[in-house]
């Protein structure tokens, strides 16, 4: 599969998933006199918002270069990113807030035991949560999307959530209501935590940020091999959005004719653009050696 095809099967499965289990948690919640599974119910809901970001984040990537972008529209799924990530850590004070003020106004202790169908809807959700992240973020490293990336760790966080709300219905029903708030302000430790790597993964990929050092040595052993190439001078790479480019300076012998040093550099431009698919072009400068 190509990358659109991968983000809109994945969006779709994510979609649907989340439609149901807002219903049922709402649902559940209602029933089982549980406003934490209410609540759950509705960061579920948010999730379908934030995948709708995503196919529009990719979709308006994927456009052509034109006359007014000549490098592409790339860099809009890091938009997308960004955008998510900011409604990631909004959710983590969100859930943070909300716990802290059911602490400070004691109104927990006179809350109603929750039921046990409150109970079942959290564990399906944790379930079906983390099933939801795990296929997520294998297809965001498949195809490096940080958008992709960014709403897996939101289906993590409504997982979060949810075992929050899981931990505390039990303890209501032992007769330890404060379990529900206190693990809650616990969880949205590590939802802010993930909100704010996102960021800067999205925001790295936004400034011209260079690849990782494994995939430039790769990318220089990759340049020597081809015949002809004397020695890299220099070699500098920046991540435009998912894509790459590569700028390189080769030395050839100065003796050669024009045409064949051409033929050294253009060599050396397709075995890059053919070794690693996630360069977007590689420009090759010649130097005599």
């Amino acid at each position: 599969m190509d990358r659109k095809q991968v983000v809109s099967r994945v969006s779709a499965i994510s979609i649907i998933v989340n439609l149901v289990l807002s219903v049922c948690k709402l649902a559940a919640g209602i029933l089982a006199h549980s406003g934490a599974m209410v609540s759950d119910a509705v960061h579920s809901a948010s999730d379908v918002f934030s995948t709708v970001i995503v196919i529009i984040g990719f979709r308006l990537s994927a456009k052509a270069a034109d006359k007014d972008h000549p490098y592409g529209h790339e860099r809009l799924e890091c938009v997308a990113g960004i955008i998510l990530a900011v409604i990631l850590f909004i959710t983590g004070l969100g859930i943070a807030k909300s716990s802290f003020d059911l602490v400070a106004s004691g109104e927990y202790v006179s809350a109603q035991m929750p039921g046990i169908a409150a109970l079942i809807a959290a564990v399906v959700s944790i379930a079906a949560k983390e099933w939801l992240y795990w296929l997520t973020i294998f297809y965001a490293k498949k195809i490096d999307s940080p958008a992709l990336k960014a709403d897996a760790w939101h289906h993590r966080s409504d997982a979060l959530s949810s075992i929050g709300a899981m931990i505390g219905i039990i303890g209501a029903r032992m007769g330890f209501a404060i379990c529900e708030p206190v693990a809650s302000l616990v969880i949205c430790v590590f939802i802010i935590k993930a909100s704010v790597e996102i960021f800067g993964d999205a925001i790295g990929k936004m400034t011209d940020r260079a690849c990782d050092e494994s995939t430039e040595n790769s990318i220089r052993d990759v340049i020597l091999a081809q015949e002809g190439v004397e020695s890299l001078p220099e070699l500098k790479t920046r991540m435009f959005g998912a894509r790459m480019y590569v700028d390189a300076v080769i030395t050839v012998d100065g003796q050669l004719p024009l045409t064949e040093a051409h033929a050294i550099a253009e060599s050396v431009h397709e075995s890059v653009e053919q070794a690693f698919p996630g360069v977007k072009h590689c420009m090759v400068h010649v130097d005599p050696a």
